[in-house]
């Protein structure tokens, strides 16, 4: 009896265990599959980066600068901004197949398959930038790096870490870079409203001036009409045809008194 009831506890925490071990798995199959999604999201970033028109980081593509060497070396180094920028691209690059390497060592073997293309182009490394990057961040030398267990072919990396071809590049366009300075955009100055004209002066309204109630205006009706096609009327003439004109006053003659006649007084009939 003693001996059933140990046999049914033991199945019972297999059959717990063996529950939680499911739950366990099934957590990190979704853990694994939400990392491998963002590990494609990222390789279609880079990818979208590389694509963009005018975009040095096309020449970095493994067999993009085949016949275009010198071109695409112009474009690269063709000022120190360019040149940081591809330095970016290829430590992203080489970050993103680090995760995704590690991702398929924990139960996503299939995932390798998925950045083959990627994994080539770094073993390309046209320019040295990888080798650049290896060997200044990582410490490696081509005796020793841990980063080479994530590729296939390092011969050529290698060869870049111990010829310094990248610096090499540098120096060389490096007397480009001073004798054609990067000329900042002037900063725009805020340009001013234009100022509004000043409205135009009304024109008054003309003042009407009230006639005094004191004074004795004609009416309109009663001045005749006035027009100025027919000629002034003469002025009219006096009885005789004649307009009289007065005297001057200087030649009317004064009225003389009558005489008085001699010896009036001593004729006592004359008076």
């Amino acid at each position: 009896m003693a001996l059933l009831v140990a046999a049914s506890r033991l199945l019972m925490a297999l059959v717990i265990g063996g529950v939680a071990w499911l739950a366990l798995e099934q957590w990190r199959a979704a853990d694994r599959a939400a990392e491998k999604r963002g590990l494609l999201v990222r390789a279609v970033e880079l990818n979208a980066r590389s694509l963009v028109p005018g975009s040095p980081l096309a020449c970095l593509a493994a067999g993009a600068a085949d016949g275009l060497d010198n071109a695409c070396e112009n474009v690269v180094f063709g000022t120190p901004e360019s040149a940081a920028a591809a330095v970016a691209y290829t430590d992203a690059q080489l970050a993103l197949l680090a995760d995704a390497s590690d991702l398929a060592a924990r139960g996503e073997p299939n995932l390798t398959d998925n950045f083959a293309g990627l994994r080539r182009t770094l073993e390309i490394d046209r320019y040295g930038l990888v080798a650049h990057l290896l060997s200044t961040r990582d410490g490696c030398t081509v005796e020793s790096c841990r980063y080479f267990v994530r590729l296939r072919e390092t011969e050529v990396i290698k060869a870049n870490i111990k010829g310094r071809t990248f610096e090499s590049y540098i120096a060389r366009h490096a007397d480009d870079w001073t004798l054609k300075p990067a000329v900042a955009a002037p900063a725009a100055t805020p340009t001013a409203p234009p100022e509004e004209p000043p409205p135009p002066p009304q024109a008054s309204a003309p003042r009407t001036v009230q006639p005094s109630a004191k004074y004795d205006f004609p009416s309109a009706a009663s001045i005749p009409p006035v027009s100025i096609m027919n000629a002034e009327p003469a002025a009219p003439k006096s009885a005789e045809g004649a307009t009289a004109q007065p005297d001057p006053p200087a030649s009317r003659a004064l009225p003389v008194p009558p005489r008085r006649p001699q010896n009036q007084a001593a004729d006592p009939e004359a008076r």
